[in-house]
This record gives C-alpha cells, sequence and structure tokens, in this order.
C-alpha cells in the first residue's frame, strides 16, 4: 500500500484549505463563546484548543481503515483532518455548548454522535458534532469538514490518558489495563455528575 500521496501540489492545496476552514471555524466558535459569555455573565468554556492532522497521521489512519492512500480517501474517510476540542466545567455546560453550536448559520452539521450518553466501548465519553465549514475560494464554493469534540475536564483528562495508553501499545493494550481505563471512565462520569450538583447548589446561592 502506498506510503505518500502522489499529487505534491495537491496534497499542499488541501492542507492549505483545511488551514483556511481551520481559522474560520475558530473565529466562529470564539464569537459565540465571547457573546453568550456576555449575555450571561458567565464562560462556561475552559479552554479551547485545534489543531490540523500531519500529512503522516492522516496517511496511517488511511492504512488503518484499510484505504488506498489517495486525496479523495482523505477527503471522505477521514473526518478529523481538522480538529476543535472545546474543554467545560461543568456537564451542562457542555450541552449548553453544543446547542450553541448547533444554532450557528456559519457551518452546518452533518453528523453529532453522543459519547456522553452512550459510551465507546473502551469507555471515552465526549460529546462530537461534525461540520462542514463553507470555504469560498475564487470562482468555486466548496465544504470543508471539521470534527469539534466537546468534554469535560474530568472527560478531558481521560482522553488524555487513553491517547497517551495508544502510543505506549499501538498493537493491542493489554486486557488489565483497557479493564482499569474502562473503570476509571465509570469513575469520570459519576464526578461529573457530583460536581454537576455542585454546581446546582452554587448557583441556589449565587441567586
Amino acid at each position: 500500500m502506498k506510503s505518500e500521496f502522489d499529487n505534491r501540489h495537491d496534497i499542499e492545496e488541501l492542507m492549505l484549505k483545511y488551514t483556511y476552514a481551520l481559522e474560520i471555524l475558530k473565529t466562529e466558535i470564539g464569537i459565540l463563546i465571547n457573546d453568550y459569555s456576555f449575555r450571561n455573565n458567565y464562560n462556561p468554556v475552559e479552554h479551547v484548543k485545534s489543531r490540523i492532522k500531519t500529512e503522516e497521521s492522516a496517511i496511517k489512519k488511511l492504512q488503518k481503515k484499510g484505504y488506498e492512500v489517495t486525496i479523495p480517501n482523505l477527503i471522505n474517510h477521514v473526518h478529523d483532518m481538522i480538529g476543535v476540542r472545546i474543554v467545560c466545567s461543568f456537564l451542562s455546560d457542555v450541552y449548553q455548548i453544543v446547542d450553541l453550536l448547533k444554532k450557528s448559520k456559519q457551518f452546518e452539521i452533518r453528523q453529532e454522535k453522543n459519547y456522553i450518553e452512550e459510551p465507546k466501548e473502551s469507555g471515552y465519553i465526549s460529546y462530537h458534532l461534525n461540520v462542514l465549514i463553507p470555504l469560498h475560494l475564487g470562482d468555486t464554493d466548496q465544504l470543508v469538514e471539521a470534527e469539534i469534540q466537546i468534554r469535560t475536564i474530568a472527560m478531558d483528562f481521560w482522553a488524555s490518558l487513553d491517547h497517551k495508553m495508544q502510543y505506549k501499545f499501538p498493537t493491542e493494550i493489554p486486557d488489565e489495563i483497557k479493564e482499569e481505563m474502562f473503570n476509571c471512565s465509570i469513575d469520570i462520569k459519576n464526578l461529573d455528575h457530583k460536581m454537576e450538583r455542585l454546581n446546582a447548589i452554587m448557583q441556589k446561592y449565587n441567586k
């Protein structure tokens, strides 16, 4: 199987498009959060991170999925070339941000996955929105896909550890580690619910 893209000009042009689309997305997300914070006198977001997958990471993902390394396959089968992660304080904040994003007119929702209600088999918990960002270049209009992950601080901690595990055990994670990670994800879900109850108590006193 090929280990690199054939046409250097085309892949470089595509990576540029991902860069442009990410800038548009970051600007819109920033506006939405700042406007919400101003209107509600409360910022539900701890921090926002973003990245574009490297060409090397994209190739590895295509090969892992069993696809030939081509630009059409990259566009059609790697849905998180652009990634934005929004980390919130509380569980209710996650859903508030999801609602905020879904009301945006600057992109359209392609797919949503609620891994909070239905965690992955590994125990992964988060809320994913795959969005299509309109990009106007020259005389062409096109849609560029991006993945937005919205999660709490606790969920982000678990996901960060899981990511490190994937690199430490690139072939197969030992069963005992999988079991411990899954148990930790249950603890994190319980912790988020406890923190949500604490947040409700704090809101009562603030009123």
